[in-house]
């Protein structure tokens, strides 16, 4: 299990502090079945339990479109579960795409209790476990890592720590920086001893991007500023990065607002970045 990350959570990790970051809540009718893959409780996907420790899981539900097409590694929201991408799993793979939607401890049919240390700890044996996964069941296609929101976090951190497992980045509603987000939440970072440099670090992570970036931002993101997508975008010295914003929209309306262009987005990026059209 790769144990890339040297950042110090801990003090993000108070129960006072969790309880602002992650809202997590189970699956609904999930059995809570331990067998590692399970059978899939929606048509043309498969369940799968990550072994992120010997004690603990991940679920993750895999969308699947066609072995040779590129795959993207989806990090969600603090308060969304894989389920909630039902609906949209089956558009991705309507373009070519399979979709990888993966939990958090905690959330779905995940076991143990989330924090912030073990969410980006997790981040690395699910790719590993993603990888595999995929190489086992004869896909071939690039992968891509997504994260939206708090799902930035696990993305980035992938990026910076895998490039080389990873054809590109896809930032949705992402944060640049942590103490703003935080004294949003209703945290007060000096309090808890955060300190910007000594955490997340994502405009120096992607600082060192240079594959294809996709930043997707909603204009009146009332959440994480529009501002923190701006910042990520300008700090990536890619010559391949693409920047969506989704007019009138706020951070949980951007797929009602523009889903459109953001599928759309995405799939000019992975596309154009080698992932070879499924026929």
């Amino acid at each position: 299990m790769n144990s890339h990350t040297t950042s110090d959570y801990s003090c993000l990790d108070r129960p006072e502090v969790l309880a602002f970051l992650f809202h997590p809540r189970p699956e609904p009718g999930a059995s809570g079945a331990a067998a590692p893959e399970a059978e899939a409780r929606v048509p043309g996907t498969a369940d799968v339990l990550i072994p992120v420790t010997d004690a603990a899981v991940v679920g993750a539900r895999f969308h699947l479109a066609d072995p040779a097409a590129p795959s993207i590694l989806f990090f969600h929201g603090n308060g969304e579960i894989v389920a909630d991408y039902d609906d949209l799993g089956p558009l991705y793979n309507r373009m070519g795409i399979n979709f990888l939607a993966a939990d958090y401890r905690g959330y779905g049919r995940s076991t143990g209790r989330p924090t912030v240390t073990t969410m980006m700890h997790d981040g690395h044996a699910v790719l590993a476990f993603v990888g595999a996964w995929l190489a086992g069941h004869g896909f071939s296609g690039p992968l891509f890592a997504m994260g939206r929101s708090l799902g930035s976090a696990s993305a980035l951190e992938l990026a910076d720590a895998h490039p080389d497992r990873l054809s590109g980045l896809i930032v949705e509603s992402g944060f640049a920086c942590a103490e703003p987000l935080l004294q949003l939440l209703g945290v007060d970072p000096a309090a808890v001893g955060f300190r910007e440099e000594a955490g997340f670090r994502h405009i120096e992570k992607i600082a060192r991007w240079r594959k294809p970036l996709l930043i997707i931002h909603a204009e009146f993101d009332h959440i994480i500023p529009f501002s923190d997508g701006r910042t990520l975008f300008d700090a990536c010295p890619s010559s391949q990065k693409h920047f969506l914003k989704i007019p009138g929209a706020d951070h949980n309306s951007i797929f009602m607002a523009g889903l459109g262009e953001y599928l759309a987005a995405i799939r000019e990026t992975v596309f154009s970045a080698g992932g070879r059209r499924s026929s």
